[in-house]
């Protein structure tokens, strides 16, 4: 069996699953936010559900319209809140503790190799890149797993990436995703359990592993998964204190193998408005911006700062463009102001906000205007996704978007010294 199918069979008591077979499985972990808790909360409570299977098995995640944006985003955290206050639910992150949801589960250590992890939010499919089976389910399925800690799964077929080499210059893990997506398209892996493998993976650090688990969806997936190797179990010592299973792959029932070298892979821009619309960065003709997004859940890590930083450094924003860096937990806000990159982003004429999702799904904090283009490291680019339906998103790494944000125009970090 593949890392998935194991992880699922041992979940739903099976010696073994196939593709295709449904089977229901016991969760080990429950999450929602701002926007699709309240639907699961009314759901449970209707169903005549009166406490949660277990409320320290449950994370509640205020971060989509947090800072509450209008009344009524203030009226669903305040919902999310009564019952999370009601429920004992330990894992309830509000402004001031929370941080985007999947940057801050992680980091929290909710998330351990061999676990079964559902969310009512699609990028749940990021812990994968910790050896774990994740995926994004319903609210309405979100309330069953609150209520019973059980959910219903088909077994993915799936799909192997075989990763070789190692990233150079400014490539990082989200050019590698971008490149894939590029490469297999938007349905390329649907409702397939994405597997990356291979002596390329030791080589990817762990925040790498987490933006192209988060991405796996943008593939039509239903997760991504990474082996686990010495580099994860680095990333969970001192952050998870319970036990944990680490299962390996066999000979594997893949239905296709894709090799991927990560030493030809190279700073990629997606052009709207598809992740597939991919493109080499140092190719593009001169696409004049008016904002760059440098955060979410896809690369608002701290690789993700520093590397925008180090373009930023001694450098400032073109005239006319609105550059926004949203580090993405309170922990990473903290680190990146210790380390000086805040002093050098402020220097460059960029904002600075407290952690949230806010411009990514065109929520708050950067909306576009009619005819605007962003460059931005999320995730999504379809038409209308931060603002505007005649708004324009490029996806790109963190390196591209400060490198752009600095010439005014979609360009590539590759003229500048690593």
């Amino acid at each position: 069996m593949t890392m998935t199918q194991k992880i699922l069979a041992a979940h739903a008591g099976l010696d073994g699953v196939e593709p295709g077979q449904l089977i229901k499985a016991n969760v080990d972990f429950a999450l929602g936010n701002d926007i699709t808790a309240p639907v699961a909360i009314r759901e449970f409570t209707n169903a005549g559900f009166a406490k949660v299977f277990d409320s320290d098995k449950i994370a509640l995640v205020m971060d989509h319209f947090a800072p509450n944006k209008d009344i009524k985003a203030a009226g669903q955290c305040k919902y999310v809140r009564d019952f999370a206050r009601a429920q004992g639910i330990k894992h309830f992150y509000d402004v001031g503790q929370m941080g985007v949801e999947h940057a801050l589960l992680p980091e929290k250590g909710l998330i351990a190799p061999g676990e079964l992890i559902v969310g009512a939010d699609s990028h749940t499919c990021t812990y994968g890149a910790l050896g774990a089976f994740s995926a994004g389910v319903g609210s309405t399925d979100l309330a069953a797993a609150m209520a019973g800690g059980v959910a219903w799964f088909k077994v993915p077929h799936a799909i192997k990436f075989e990763l070789t080499g190692q990233l150079t210059g400014w490539a990082s893990g989200k050019d590698v995703i971008l490149s894939i997506i590029g490469m297999i398209g938007v349905d390329g892996a649907l409702y397939r359990s994405m597997e990356f493998a291979g002596p390329g993976v030791g080589a990817l650090s762990v925040d790498d592993r987490l933006c192209m688990a988060n991405m796996a969806v943008e593939a039509g997936a239903k997760n991504g998964i990474f082996e686990v190797d010495q580099k994860t179990l680095d990333y969970i010592n001192g952050r998870v204190d319970r036990p944990y299973r680490v299962y390996t792959a066999d000979g594997g029932d893949y239905e296709r193998v894709i090799k991927i070298d990560l030493s030809e892979v190279g700073p990629m821009v997606a052009f709207p408005h598809l992740p597939s619309n991919v493109r080499r960065a140092d190719g593009v003709p001169e696409i004049a911006i008016d904002q760059v997004v440098i955060g979410s859940c896809t690369n608002g890590r701290m690789e993700d700062l520093r590397s925008a930083a180090s373009v930023f450094k001694g450098r400032k924003a073109a005239k006319g463009v609105r550059v926004i860096i949203i580090p993405a937990t309170q922990m990473i806000y903290r680190q990146a102001m210790d380390e000086g990159l805040f002093d050098i982003f402020m220097d460059a004429g960029c904002a600075v906000s407290t952690p949230t999702c806010g411009p990514c799904l065109g929520g708050h904090m950067g909306v576009l205007a009619e005819g605007e283009r962003c460059v931005a490291t999320t995730n999504r680019n379809f038409v209308g996704r931060m603002g505007h339906p005649s708004s324009e998103i490029y996806l790109a790494g963190p390196a591209v978007a400060a490198a752009s944000a600095v010439a005014g125009k979609i360009s590539s970090p590759l003229d500048i010294r690593p």
